[in-house]
């Protein structure tokens, strides 16, 4: 009797909750159980779900990545921006690019080719929003660390993006001194976040038409799984980013119709399986073997991402006048790194072949690190901020 995919499917849900449920007596995230989980599952330790299966269930990640994004959406309230002002994007700008400079710097004093060092160094901005999501919402976590969190995560994907299209456009140039390839991988970020902020805001509008004729919580259940899926969809389709586009999306629902609060409380209710689902197969994709290939420029990509992270965050909420938490404690926060990141890793490895093992190996490996620590890291920080009450 051969085992099916809803087999497979079945076993990651229980794995993931009876890890979840253990770690939890030892006061760590479900994130990290759901992770372990899947390590244990993979085809590096038990090995009991088929390697095959783990590129086909992509769809799972697809589907969680662009919930997380639609809810983080639900934070850019304008009663919310007109609070807080420019802290966020500020803060976001500069802990985004001082992990990426130190990153950079790090790696070309330490001899290794600039090409590479400038595109690890671009791809250290990223963070994992999801990981974040779930400790925030695990732990019920309030206060100005928290709601800053949210907003810079949300942030993050897009400086990111443009720290990226800027060192592949330098890399390409280094490579091939041709003007017009150079200005178009300059332009091309730009249009990739013009166009998934536009095309967001539109569903957004969209979203609102059908709420007026559909008035009970099933069908707009529905409704909502449908426009998130197709926001994601449109996004891959014509090349933008689904992570800004369904963010967008919700960010447009929240601000300008009455029963925003109402969906996201649907989403909540929708969502649970599905991020169990999506963090116990990225914990299959981790690679527990290739650590030791990790060698110095992962060392030194781990290390300095953390410090660019945590000093950037100090300096903008310092410029901003934040809250003292806000300052000591947000850098902490921004540790995990995932999805994002992985993704540019492989438009790196696909782009530049002969650099893009190497790079790919060091974020993967970095990856494992972040994402079993990530979390932890994040819970103690809002604890040590007074946002996490038992």
């Amino acid at each position: 009797m051969q085992p099916n995919t809803l087999f497979y499917l079945a076993i990651i849900l229980f794995s993931g909750l009876i890890c979840g449920r253990a770690v939890k007596h030892i006061k760590l995230p479900n994130v990290t159980g759901y992770l372990i989980a899947g390590l244990l599952l993979g085809p590096h330790i038990l090995k009991l779900v088929p390697t095959n299966l783990i590129g086909s269930l992509e769809l799972i990640s697809e589907m969680a990545l662009a919930f997380i994004a639609f809810s983080i959406g639900s934070e850019f309230k304008l009663s919310y921006l007109k609070k807080v002002g420019l802290t966020p994007i500020v803060i976001a700008i500069l802990e985004g690019l001082a992990a990426t400079f130190l990153v950079t710097l790090a790696l070309v004093l330490s001899g290794f080719d600039i090409k590479v060092a400038l595109l690890l160094g671009a791809i250290a901005s990223a963070t994992a929003p999801a990981a974040t999501i779930m400790v925030v919402k695990q732990f019920n976590a309030k206060g100005p660390v928290t709601e800053t969190l949210l907003s810079v995560v949300a942030l993050d994907d897009a400086v990111a993006l443009i720290a990226f299209g800027f060192s592949m456009a330098i890399v390409n140039s280094l490579q091939n001194p041709n003007k017009a390839s150079l200005m178009m991988a300059i332009i091309t970020p730009f249009i990739e976040i013009i166009g998934s902020v536009v095309l967001g805001f539109l569903l957004g509008l969209l979203f609102t038409i059908p709420l007026r004729y559909f008035k009970k919580a099933s069908n707009r259940t529905i409704i909502t799984t449908g426009f998130v899926f197709l926001g994601s969809a449109l996004a891959t389709m014509l090349g933008l980013s689904p992570l800004l586009l369904c963010m967008c999306m919700g960010a447009m629902l929240i601000n300008i119709n009455k029963s925003g609060n109402e969906i996201m409380g649907l989403v909540d209710n929708v969502t649970p399986p599905i991020f169990l689902m999506f963090f116990v197969v990225s914990g299959m994709e981790l690679d527990i073997t290739s650590i030791p290939k990790i060698g110095v420029i992962g060392i030194i990509y781990v290390i300095c991402r953390v410090i660019g992270k945590v000093a950037g965050a100090y300096i903008g909420a310092a410029i901003m006048k934040a809250p003292a938490p806000v300052k000591k404690y947000l850098g902490y926060s921004l540790v995990p790194q995932a999805g994002v990141a992985i993704g540019l890793s492989l438009i790196a490895a696909n782009t530049l072949p002969e650099l893009g093992q190497a790079i790919r190996t060091v974020v993967l490996c970095a990856t494992f690190i972040y994402e079993l620590t990530g979390p932890t890291i994040t819970k103690l920080s809002l604890e040590k901020a007074g946002e996490i009450h038992y």
